[in-house]
């Protein structure tokens, strides 16, 4: 990790593993200090402990709570003085069937923990810090904001509001605070392991690029959209997807 130090603090939620790992990695790596977010105590623990406990804290909670929202921004501003950014990566896609027959408690948690959270950290961190001083919030989204999501339809639906809520607030936020999303296209991750598991070559022979992506294709981009060669970028959405989208047109 990097022994430098930025100065700027980060917020990622929903980080013990997997895309947030992999985005509070690339901010420690760079000098920020990072708090991270995630439901499960123990994992987030392991987490802090490989991103390095002298630039890490954690603290564990459900996304959705508000309570747990307000408390992760008072522990980064208690132990790090700031919040210049906020990452929001916290997620959930717990169903996978056609929305026909989907159940609506089932969507109301899909939104509530996608996009409801997402709002509830920005406000928490707007009002913490960033009205004032500035700052940057990126919102991950997915390549299923932007197109039909056969089987995660209401996932889908929740990162397209994502995509809209990232407008919204670069909107009303400006100049104060920049305001950009990335969507991702397959990421190898647990939480994505039902689409390549078993099948990964296949999966990927359909990628330009000729690979799924890594956390660490994510991490790179949140990177940039929360430094200052991105100083001119709000309201964005950028599309990470090796490629995926070139083949929208071939059949």
């Amino acid at each position: 990790m990097s022994t430098t130090d930025s100065g700027k603090v980060a917020l990622v939620t929903g980080a013990s593993r997997g895309i947030g790992f992999g985005i509070a990695e690339a901010l420690v790596q760079r000098g920020d200090r990072v708090c991270i977010t995630g439901r499960n105590e123990d994992t987030l623990k392991e987490a802090v402990e490989r991103l390095g406990a002298e630039r890490v804290i954690g603290v564990p909670g459900k996304a959705h709570d508000e309570v747990h929202q307000a408390h992760a921004v008072e522990r980064t501003m208690e132990a790090f003085g700031r919040v210049d950014f906020l990452v929001n990566n916290a997620g959930t896609n717990p169903v996978f069937g056609p929305l026909a027959e989907l159940d609506l408690a089932v969507v109301r948690k899909v939104y509530e923990t996608n996009v409801i959270s997402a709002l509830g950290f920005a406000q928490q961190t707007w009002r913490a810090w960033q009205s004032e001083h500035g700052g940057a919030i990126v919102n991950i989204a997915s390549i299923a904001a932007v197109s039909a999501s056969p089987f995660i339809g209401a996932y889908g639906m929740s990162k397209a509001a994502m995509v809209n809520l990232t407008l919204q607030l670069a909107h009303e936020m400006a100049p104060k605070v920049r305001v950009n999303a990335i969507a991702p296209a397959v990421v190898k991750t647990r939480f994505a392991q039902a689409l390549y598991e078993g099948r990964e070559e296949e999966a990927a022979a359909a990628y330009p690029l000729g690979r799924l992506g890594v956390p660490q294709d994510i991490g790179g981009a949140a990177a940039f959209l929360t430094s200052e060669q991105s100083a001119w970028i709000t309201g964005q959405t950028l599309i990470v997807d090796g490629g995926i989208f070139l083949n929208a047109g071939v059949g």
